[in-house]
């Protein structure tokens, strides 16, 4: 068996996986592959899978898996299969991280220190009383939830499949759930129905001026109204660590844009993450060979 990663892991698994069979990085070699390891990177479409006839198990270490041409791969009989819990703490304490970074101001005040500015008279404001609205409640929602509890901070949220929740009011409509947000979260699979969910519409329910953090899918915010939002006033801050290309295109509109903070699509990179999914991919191919499927 060919094990081929295509993506950056651990640096741990190929070693670990070599109990398996033989694994390479060599893009070159998809042709003799029969599990290719990937993660957002690599895009597994209709003419990638046909470049791979050995192929039987597409692993995307990370949750979801639209980078990957699914039916195609099941109408060729590939098994795909993804690690859905490993991120769950990363994103989420980068998710916090962005949100809490708005309201200390930490950017100002580092780019104020840095240009020889005292920014004392620029007043913080704290996440204690203020209102979370999540779109999406899946596993790393549920733990942005149990954090922004700890922090004291009102947490509702919205999920077409999710009723009930420990952390969360759960509101039956994405326009009910923003509506007295102070700060909207978004955790969604891109789909037909998310995609520019987060737009004009949407977003002409708040009655405040929320600040939007995205760690889970760019295109389900509308980029061009969150750039009229942004300038207009109508949203305060908008905090990414998606986008529609790894990295963004030159003209994306945000980039123009002041009171947005980006990172570089840096949220299952955790060292403890990297290692979780690393243990879930190995668990996956050897549950895989002992049921006869690879």
């Amino acid at each position: 068996m060919l094990i081929l990663v295509a993506d950056a892991f651990d640096a741990s698994l190929p070693g670990r996986l070599s109990v398996f069979g033989e694994v390479t990085t060599d893009h070159n070699r998809l042709s003799e592959a029969n599990v290719v390891l990937v993660r957002s990177k690599t895009k597994c479409t209709k003419e990638y899978i046909d470049g791979a006839p050995n192929l039987k198990v597409i692993i995307r270490g990370g949750v979801g898996v639209d980078n990957i041409d699914t039916e195609y791969a099941l109408s060729k009989g590939i098994v795909v299969r993804n690690t859905p819990t490993s991120s769950s703490i990363a994103v989420a304490e980068l998710t916090m991280a962005l949100m809490i970074s708005v309201p200390c101001n930490l950017i100002e005040y580092h780019q104020g220190m840095k240009g020889g500015n005292w920014l004392k008279n620029l007043k913080r404001t704290e996440l204690y009383g203020k209102t979370l609205c999540l779109l999406g409640m899946g596993n790393i929602a549920c733990k942005v939830a149990e954090r922004a509890q700890a922090f004291g901070m009102n947490v509702v949220a919205y999920d077409k499949y999710v009723t009930t929740h420990q952390f969360a009011k759960m509101l039956p409509s994405a326009e009910i759930a923003v509506e007295n947000a102070d700060y909207i979260s978004l955790h969604l699979p891109l789909t037909n129905e998310t995609t520019n969910l987060v737009n004009e519409e949407l977003l002409s329910h708040c009655k405040k001026k929320p600040v939007v953090i995205n760690t889970g899918r760019a295109l389900c915010v509308d980029a061009d109204y969150m750039a009229k939002a942004l300038k207009g006033g109508s949203v305060s801050w908008y905090c990414t660590d998606v986008y529609p290309t790894d990295p963004p295109a030159g003209d994306y509109p945000l980039l123009d844009c002041e009171r947005v903070t980006f990172t570089p699509h840096v949220g299952a990179n955790s060292v403890e993450n990297l290692g979780r999914i690393g243990q879930e991919t190995f668990n996956i191919i050897k549950e895989l060979l002992e049921g006869g499927i690879i």
